[in-house]
């Protein structure tokens, strides 16, 4: 009894591996390239919340900036939401990430202001249901 010959790595061995490789990486491009532009065309709102009561609800789409009382400024750029200044001590509102995701929120605790996106089906686009920063 043998125990098995051992076969050398042919051509066509190589290129079946390629071509299977290959085709994988096209499939994840195409349904990541998808995934954005289904997050892109989503309607997507700020809503901005100041000492408890509505202050304002804006479109991602268009670039703005926004004044919230005499505390807050906040801007909508790129379809991406930041805390411009804000008048509070630690200033970690303006130096948070930017929202650009529903149920994304930045939240200035010194000044009661809360800037929430909004919109959209997060649960159909593939991606995650919740970010920590």
């Amino acid at each position: 009894m043998t125990l098995g010959k051992k076969r050398a790595v042919t051509l066509p061995d190589i290129l079946l591996v390629s071509a299977i490789a290959i085709s994988a990486l096209l499939i994840l491009a195409f349904f990541y390239l998808h995934d954005k532009d289904a997050v892109r065309q989503q309607d997507k709102r700020l809503v901005i919340t100041a000492d408890g009561e509505p202050a304002g609800s804006y479109p991602l789409d268009e670039d703005r900036i926004i004044e919230i009382g005499d505390t807050n400024v906040c801007e909508i750029r790129g379809g991406k939401v930041y805390m411009k200044s804000a008048e509070c001590p630690d200033q970690s509102c303006v130096h948070s990430y930017p929202a650009e995701r529903e149920g994304q929120v930045i939240v200035c605790l010194p000044n009661k202001v809360i800037l929430e996106i909004i919109g959209g089906d997060s649960g159909s686009d593939g991606g995650l249901d919740s970010f920590a920063y």
